[in-house]
């Protein structure tokens, strides 16, 4: 069967939404206590494995919220497995994505940076 690179696109979409609604409904204290936001997924070419990337916002021990979500993949698996039905369900690899705060912060930085605006005015009368 030939790579077909818009169905595993269209599976990683839902992976994604399905995985940000079940995020939610996960008791464990390491994983509920956090502010999880699903930025993407990649699922590889067999559908076999899904590469998770999460945003964690807010202090938290990542080491800990790693651990809580390896403890908690198979519940993920399970409920991806009876929402999506698909032939395999993948295998999740969570990975902590700092993609969100790192932009924070650069806007937290450019809002701070004293730059005055220039008028329009000036610059037509600058320039005749």
């Amino acid at each position: 069967m030939p790579y077909n690179s818009n169905r595993v696109e269209r599976i990683s979409e839902e992976v994604t939404k399905e995985l940000a609604m079940l995020l939610r409904n996960v008791k464990d204290p390491r994983v509920s206590q956090t502010m999880l936001s699903v930025v993407r997924c990649e699922v590889t070419n067999d559908m076999r494995w899904c590469k998770v990337f999460l945003s964690a916002l807010g202090e938290c021990d990542q080491k800990e919220l790693k651990k809580g979500l390896k403890s908690c993949s198979g519940y993920l698996r399970r409920e991806l497995a009876h929402r999506l039905r698909l032939r395999y369900t993948p295998e999740l690899v969570f990975v902590l994505d700092d993609s969100i705060a790192h932009g924070a912060h650069i806007a937290a930085v450019l809002n701070t940076l004293d730059i005055p605006e220039d008028d329009p005015e000036e610059t037509d009368e600058q320039d005749d």
